[in-house]
C-alpha cells in the first residue's frame, strides 16, 4: 500500500466521521427538540409545572457547569452572574416556565406550533427595540403572516383540541401564554447578543440554566407546588421525562446545535425552526392522540411560510447581519 493510498483513505475516512458527525447532531436538533414537548405534557401529568422545569434546568445547568470549569472555565465575575440571572428570567422562566403551565391545558403539537414563532417576535423586536434594526420587506412579509397564523390557532382553540379534562377558556389562556413564552424567549435572546456573559459560550449557557432553573424553583414555591407535590404519586412516565428532559433535551441537544453552529451555515442550523413543529405535531398525536384539525394544518402552513420569509429576508447581502435566532435551550 502506498502512502498515496493511505492518505486518501484516511480523508475519506476523515469526510465519513464527519457526515456521521452531522447526521448526529441534526438528529438531537430535529428529533429530541421536537419531542420535548410531549416530554413536557407527560412530565406536568404529576409533577407542577414549575418545579418540572425548575428541577430540570438546575440539574442541567450545573453538570454543564462542572464540565466547563474542568476545562478550564474561570469562577463567573458578579456582573456575570447578573447576567445570566437576567437571561435566566426571559430565556428560562418565561420561555421555558410558561411552557411547562400550559403544558396542562394545551396539546403539545399546538405549543410547539406557537414557539416557532419565535423568529417572528425576534424580528419585531429588533426593528421596535433599541437596536432599530431596518426590516426588509420580506421580513414584514413573514412578520405579518406568521401573526396571522397564530391568530388562527388561537382563535380556534378549544376544549375540543385541548388535554382532556381542560375547558375552552383553559386551553385559550394556555395558548396564549405559550405566545407570551415565546416573546419572553426573543426578549431574552436579544439581549444575550449585548449581555456579559462568561466565556466560553456553553459556559454562559449553563449558568443561564442555572439562575434560571433556582427562579422556577422560587416561583414553585411562592405558587405552593411544593405542597402540591407527592413524590410517591409522582409517575414512572413523569420521571422519565423529567430524565429525558435535562439529559437529552437541555445537554445533549443543545450541545448538538452549539457544535452546528461553528461547523454548518446558521441558516441550516436554524433549520430546527421547521421541524420541530412537524415532530411534535406526529409525536403528540401518535402517543398521545391529540387532535390534529384543518385549522392546526393551516396554521402550520401558514406560520412555517412566514418563517421561511423571515429568514430568507434576514439572509446577508454583501457582508454578516447580526444573528437574531438564538438555539432554544429552553426546549
Amino acid at each position: 500500500m502506498t502512502a498515496s493510498t493511505t492518505a486518501s483513505e484516511s480523508t475519506v475516512a476523515g469526510s465519513a466521521a464527519s457526515t456521521r458527525d452531522l447526521l448526529l447532531a441534526f438528529a438531537a436538533v430535529y428529533l429530541v427538540w421536537g419531542s420535548t414537548y410531549l416530554a413536557i405534557r407527560f412530565g406536568v401529568e404529576t409533577i407542577p409545572p414549575f418545579l418540572l422545569g425548575g428541577i430540570r434546568f438546575l440539574a442541567a445547568g450545573v453538570i454543564l457547569a462542572v464540565v466547563s470549569r474542568r476545562r478550564g472555565a474561570p469562577v463567573p465575575k458578579p456582573a456575570e452572574w447578573k447576567a445570566a440571572s437576567i437571561s435566566g428570567v426571559f430565556m428560562v422562566a418565561g420561555g421555558n416556565g410558561l411552557v411547562c403551565w400550559a403544558a396542562q391545558y394545551v396539546p403539545s403539537g399546538l405549543t410547539a406550533l406557537l414557539v416557532a414563532t419565535v423568529p417572528l417576535w425576534l424580528v419585531a423586536i429588533a426593528r421596535l427595540g433599541p437596536d432599530r434594526e431596518p426590516t426588509s420587506p420580506l421580513e414584514i412579509a413573514g412578520l405579518v403572516l406568521g401573526l396571522g397564523g397564530v391568530v388562527l390557532l388561537v382563535s380556534s382553540s378549544g376544549a375540543d383540541i385541548g388535554i382532556r379534562g381542560a375547558s375552552a377558556n383553559q386551553v385559550v389562556a394556555g395558548a396564549l401564554v405559550v405566545v407570551g413564552a415565546s416573546i419572553s424567549w426573543a426578549i431574552g435572546s436579544m439581549y444575550n447578543r449585548r449581555a456579559a456573559l462568561p466565556q466560553p459560550p456553553l459556559y454562559g449557557t449553563a449558568l443561564t440554566m442555572v439562575a434560571g432553573g433556582l427562579i422556577l424553583l422560587l416561583v414553585g414555591l411562592v405558587a405552593g407546588e411544593f405542597g402540591r407535590l407527592s413524590l410517591g404519586d409522582v409517575s414512572l412516565r413523569s420521571w422519565l421525562s423529567l430524565i429525558y428532559l435535562a439529559a437529552m433535551g437541555s445537554i445533549v441537544a443543545f450541545s448538538a446545535y452549539m457544535w452546528l453552529l461553528r461547523n454548518v451555515r446558521p441558516a441550516a442550523a436554524g433549520t430546527y425552526a421547521y421541524v420541530n413543529p412537524v415532530v411534535a405535531l406526529f409525536l403528540g398525536w401518535w402517543l398521545a392522540d391529540e387532535a390534529f384539525t384543518l385549522p392546526m394544518l393551516a396554521g402550520t402552513v401558514i406560520i412555517v411560510a412566514g418563517v421561511v420569509l423571515v429568514q430568507r429576508g434576514r439572509a446577508p447581502k454583501g457582508g454578516p447581519r447580526p444573528a437574531t435566532v438564538r438555539a432554544p435551550a429552553s426546549r
